[in-house]
């Protein structure tokens, strides 16, 4: 297994792994807390979406279809088809230096320091971990040090986003301020509601 030599990437890219190595079989037709995809399709956006980091970063080549638009068709095991992709971005990632000013990505604003492309690919692999364990009836994978570790990258980056990668943000309840619950509020300012179920049969 690559390493990128970022720790926060390697935490969130072991929560994305653990998720989908924990899918039942059968589940990846199950409703996630990404209301127009299925745990497959979030699967794919997500493995995509490193992909897509390890392109600018390198030159190679990205996802063979759009992230945005997942078929909900895997023609090879889940955790076989993200481990490559895992793989590609953590060996991209592993050729930044700290402190770098520069780094492509493929979301605005495009160029972005060393560090918050970095927390930019984390964030994208731990919230997804988080949509597919929850969607299988797993715990979450998304730990109070990881969220909290991911919160300042997503105050920088996710508002311009908002409508395309991400949805309003929800208003949490007073026990989810970053300080006191640090997952709770992170999701609530991706518009997703921790305390998501899915839906009955």
């Amino acid at each position: 297994m690559i390493t990128s030599k970022w720790d926060l990437l390697d935490q969130a890219h072991a929560a994305l792994r653990s998720a989908v190595a924990g899918m039942p079989p059968g589940g990846g037709g199950r409703p996630t807390p990404c209301d127009r995809w299925n745990v497959t399709q979030v699967v794919q956006h997500a493995a995509g979406d490193q992909l897509a980091y390890a392109s600018r970063l390198t030159g190679g080549p990205g996802p063979a279809e759009d992230p945005f638009a997942p078929t909900g068709v895997l023609a090879e095991d889940p955790a076989a088809f993200l481990e490559a992709a895992l793989e590609a971005s953590a060996a991209a990632f592993a050729g930044i230096a700290p402190g770098t000013g520069e780094v492509p990505v493929p979301l605005p604003p495009f160029t972005v320091t060393a560090e918050t492309a970095v927390g930019a690919a984390a964030l994208d692999a731990a919230v997804h971990a988080w949509d597919i364990a929850v969607a299988t009836g797993r715990p979450s994978p998304l730990t109070e040090a990881l969220a909290a570790a991911l919160r300042p990258t997503a105050d920088l980056l996710v508002e311009p986003l908002r409508g395309f990668a991400f949805g309003p943000a929800l208003t949490p309840d007073p026990a989810a301020d970053p300080a006191a619950d640090p997952a709770r509020s992170l999701l609530a300012h991706l518009g997703r509601d921790a305390a998501w179920t899915p839906p009955a049969a």
